[in-house]
């Protein structure tokens, strides 16, 4: 009966986020009800039942319905996104050359920050005096050391070279059911390559050239159209992933280790400072820039992907912050796979430098510090744009440092509250490099 009570609360919570709807607010005021709506709702449970309840478990498992079937339906239409999108970006570049100016800048931007974001979690991580023996290993965090153990065995073996060579689709039907960490750069090269098949059409017959042109861009309408659709239930959405998180937290856990949370929060925070400079530096206003793009980062603070905040990602940039399709898809996308400047950057380096000492290494030596961003850098490409894409890439970072991977169970506990703010890292420095790729180029990119 209290379950149904609770759900009674949150249907009425959709009630009313569906009323401001009516009342013509706009969706990025309705994200910050649905946000706000969510915390309360979910401080609500922890307190009236605390965290481990069954009443709040069965009330969870009914609002996570709505939480599920919101991410469902955007990782439904990421796929025919990514590929309609690579297809029309490269149809409106015309040369080939455009496009690799693109990826270039886009690439570089993606990489040169998640190097800096490792920078920062190194001196981060040195200055609060973080190691690994300093934090406590209970049963939970042994058992998913364990697991991670078994894990690491399937990645262990991948040499770079393997590594890239996972990246280029042998079956294009499988990279779209995303079926693989790649899937979505495997299904870039492919948009790229039909788009540049399609040019090679169009100029030997100009006649079968408009139509493809036609077709593809009323492909494009479409899936924008579903787009919009599936944005209108952002506000939802969000109410039910934030509420799970607030009322699942355990605050005996953030406690025990409060000072890696606040470690990870402050070099969050001092790369959306360096974001801020680079926009800065190349003539953007941040007031601006910041209005339209929190939406999207609360979303992706909530979902905890990049991967499903690519449509948003996408129709922001293009329609708010005045950034060419083709600049917009290829940082969008990509910037959910490669160079995630949180997951990719930030925490490896701060589990690597926690772990240096018990090793005999000093941290802050620079030939410690090179290799480690080396690596990095050079493992940020394809990481998984999902929730738990940090600890692959921490899987991937630490053996390559020579250092145990069981060290990152130790932090599974407080994972989502520092994924959240990761993620949301990942997704700016994406919108970031689309920007400034935009302001690069200028011109000469068509809209």
């Amino acid at each position: 009966m209290l379950a149904v009570i609770n759900l009674v609360v949150f249907l009425a919570l959709c009630m009313f986020l569906f009323s401001l709807r009516r009342r013509g607010w706009k969706l990025s005021r309705q994200i910050l009800a649905g946000l706000v709506a969510g915390v309360v709702y979910g401080l609500g449970l922890q307190l009236l039942y605390g965290t481990q309840s069954t009443v709040v478990t069965a009330t969870l498992e009914w609002t996570g319905v709505v939480a599920a079937g919101y991410i469902n339906l955007l990782r439904m239409i990421i796929m025919p996104l990514v590929l309609v999108m690579m297809v029309a970006a490269v149809l409106k570049l015309r040369e080939v050359a455009d496009l690799g100016r693109i990826g270039g800048a886009v690439v570089g931007l993606l990489i040169g920050t998640t190097m800096i974001a490792a920078l920062v979690g190194i001196l981060v991580t040195s200055a609060f005096g973080l190691t690994a023996d300093s934090i406590t290993q209970g049963a939970r965090e042994l058992a998913s050391a364990e697991a991670l153990a078994q894990r690491y065995e399937t990645v262990s073996g991948l040499s770079l070279p393997e590594v890239l060579v996972r990246f280029v689709p042998a079956n294009i039907f499988h990279d779209l059911t995303e079926a693989r960490p790649t899937s979505i750069i495997a299904v870039v090269l492919f948009g790229i390559l039909f788009g540049i098949a399609a040019l090679g059409v169009a100029r030997d017959n100009p006649s079968r050239g408009a139509q493809i042109e036609a077709f593809v861009e009323t492909t494009r309408l479409i899936v924008m159209r579903l787009v919009h659709i599936v944005m209108a239930l952002t506000p939802y959405g969000i109410l039910a992933l934030i509420g799970a998180v607030v009322a699942s937290s355990d605050a005996g856990d953030i406690v025990t280790l409060l000072s890696f949370v606040v470690a990870s929060y402050l070099a969050i925070a001092i790369m959306f400072a360096v974001h801020a400079g680079l926009l800065l530096l190349h003539g953007v206003g941040l007031p601006t820039y910041f209005r339209a793009v929190w939406p999207v980062l609360a979303f992706a603070f909530t979902s905890r992907s990049s991967a499903a905040t690519i449509p948003l990602n996408v129709e922001t940039q293009v329609e708010s912050l005045r950034v060419a399709t083709p600049i917009a898809s290829l940082s969008a996308t990509l910037g959910a796979t490669i160079g995630q400047n949180g997951c990719a950057g930030i925490y490896p380096a701060m589990l690597a430098v926690m772990i240096a000492p018990s090793m005999g290494l000093d941290p802050l030596a620079l030939d410690f510090m090179a290799g480690l961003i080396g690596v990095i850098a050079i493992s940020s490409f394809g990481v998984a744009g999902v929730g738990g894409g940090a600890t692959f890439a921490a899987l991937i970072v630490l053996p390559a440092m020579g250092f145990p991977v069981t060290v990152a169970a130790v932090l599974i506990s407080i994972e989502p509250l520092i994924d959240m703010a990761r993620t949301a890292l990942n997704v700016n420095g994406s919108m970031t490099a689309g920007v400034v790729t935009q302001r690069w180029l200028g011109a000469s990119i068509a809209k």
